[in-house]
């Protein structure tokens, strides 16, 4: 595996692949967090939100997806503190949204995919692994 100067793993890829590899998982967070603008106003509201509405399944879809990009980040060599971060994410994500009513209002609210991109796309940038 080629690591960074750092001593992270980058998993072999190169700076394209890697690229590539975060454009993808940036669609699928855009999509989770903020895909559909709510007419009139700024506040965007994704999947994750409108799932979250389906009792017990539709928290346990989105926390699955969510711990996907988690898994995405390891494998792009993101290192245990950053993977705790996002995992902490996901973990307030979930437990939140499950309280019925006010968790289907935290889960358009919190966004914790988009956090995780943002500290995945950061911890990469600072490593000279993407621009």
């Amino acid at each position: 595996m080629d690591r960074d100067p750092y001593g992270q793993s980058s998993g072999g890829r190169s700076r394209a692949e890697i690229a590539a590899e975060v454009r993808r998982l940036e669609q699928l967070a855009r999509a989770m967090d903020s895909l559909f603008a709510l007419p009139g106003t700024s506040f965007r509201i994704g999947l994750d939100g409108i799932m979250g509405l389906i009792p017990g399944i539709g928290d346990t879809a989105g926390a699955a997806i969510a711990l996907y990009l988690v898994y995405a980040a390891h494998r792009l060599g993101a290192p245990k503190s950053l993977i705790a971060r996002m995992l902490w994410n996901v973990g307030i994500d979930t437990v939140a949204g499950a309280v019925p009513v006010i968790g289907d209002v935290f889960d358009f609210a919190w966004k914790a995919n988009r956090r995780n991109m943002d500290l995945l796309r950061r911890h990469l940038r600072d490593r000279g692994l993407t621009d």
